[in-house]
């Protein structure tokens, strides 16, 4: 079977990573797997066995979704955009059997006519593809029903199915989305799309530190500098501090500068789930993967939602995880150094939460019933 994941990620890498876990499932289950990635290239990506498309990347203007720029941080132009269709429209003519859209309709409307027109075009073929949404866990909630509407036209014109990415005991997409009749008769839950749990570091790295991350956007500056005040205050305790993004080395010098003793800063690692194992607690936005490594390790973790520009996504997930033991919440309203020092002395002293109960297999889940709505049962 030949698989197209479409997906492009404007601000993190949460989007992509996500596509790529089942991008090699799919691989790994013996089919042919293309996928059209459209945000900035993202290095360090195992693409063994996957055919990786590297569409003309745009990125957002920060938290502003409407604007959409080039690698140079210029507006992308009608050419620019339109050579990034003619790279898609190519994919299509391969002839996919399953097309997959990565959040859209339900999100990335700004780039609804490049993707409304590879649908049209899949629509088209001799042997038209399956077509399915994959969407996380948790949306951004429409800002008006018409946009709601749109997206539930959208869902019954083109789509066979829509792949939830959560457990639904634990997260059902009405948290975040009104689901009417017809989308709910589409959905199709997979659980979380997670890597298997990490094994133990075999350095135990990270073991007794307080872990401070933010993904791999470049969003987590605010938390990062205030987990250096918040380490002032909390002298028996080590924290580490693992700073992504595109350009970290000058975020990196700058947190360096003003480090206490018992404070370190490096790069993010690749390493950081297994160290999650050995940490004594976890301080971290609340994106999508970081939520997963979190639920398998176990680690107590403050989680502090990402809401610049409006957004609710992370707010909402990290006030579905509160409700179990071991997760604090703490708003960037009201993010401070000795608010943090608060929280993590008294989550240091918790013992780990159990980390079964919750469905993380979603990446074989979905190749399951990806093969059942192609057919290809195999």
């Amino acid at each position: 079977m030949n698989i197209l994941i479409v997906v492009t990620h404007l601000l993190g890498t949460g989007h992509l990573r996500r596509a790529m876990m089942l991008a090699r499932a799919f691989a790994g289950g013996g089919h042919q797997v293309t996928l059209a990635s459209g945000g900035t290239e993202v290095p360090g990506l195992e693409t063994a066995g996957i055919n990786l498309v590297q569409l003309p990347p745009l990125k957002s203007d920060g938290t502003n979704f409407t604007t959409l720029l080039t690698d140079d941080g210029v507006r992308a132009d009608a050419a620019y955009l339109a050579r990034r269709l003619d790279r898609l429209l190519d994919c299509i003519k391969d002839g996919p059997d399953v097309l997959i859209t990565e959040l859209f309709p339900f999100g990335r409307r700004v780039l609804a006519p490049e993707l409304l027109d590879i649908l049209d075009a899949a629509q088209r073929l001799p042997r038209p593809p399956k077509i399915l949404c994959s969407i996380r866990d948790i949306l951004a909630p429409p800002s008006k029903p018409a946009k709601a509407e749109r997206a539930d036209q959208i869902i019954a014109q083109y789509y066979d199915a829509v792949l939830v990415h959560s457990d639904k005991a634990a997260t059902p997409l009405e948290i975040s989305w009104p689901v009417s009749d017809a989308l709910r008769a589409k959905l199709r839950y997979t659980g979380f799309v997670a890597p298997p749990a990490p094994e133990p570091h075999p350095d135990r790295a990270g073991e007794g530190e307080v872990l401070v991350s933010a993904g791999g956007g470049a969003v987590g500056l605010p938390v990062f500098e205030t987990a250096l005040r918040a380490a002032r205050l909390t002298p028996a305790l080590h924290w580490r501090l693992l700073v992504g993004g595109a350009d970290p080395a000058s975020a990196i010098a700058g947190l360096q500068a003003i480090a206490p003793e018992n404070a370190t800063v490096e790069p993010a690692r690749p390493d950081f789930p297994q160290m999650l194992n050995h940490a004594i607690c976890s301080v971290s936005l609340a994106g999508y993967n970081t939520a997963m490594d979190l639920l398998q390790t176990g680690i107590p973790a403050l989680l502090i939602p990402f809401d610049d520009g409006g957004e609710v996504e992370q707010t909402l997930r990290a006030q579905s995880l509160a409700a179990l033991p071991g997760f604090d919440m703490l708003l960037s309203a009201e993010l401070s150094a000795e608010a943090m020092a608060q929280h993590v002395t008294k989550l240091s002293q918790m013992s780990r939460r159990p980390v079964q109960g919750v469905a993380m297999n979603g990446a074989a889940e979905a190749l399951r019933i990806v093969e059942e709505i192609a057919g290809a049962n195999t």
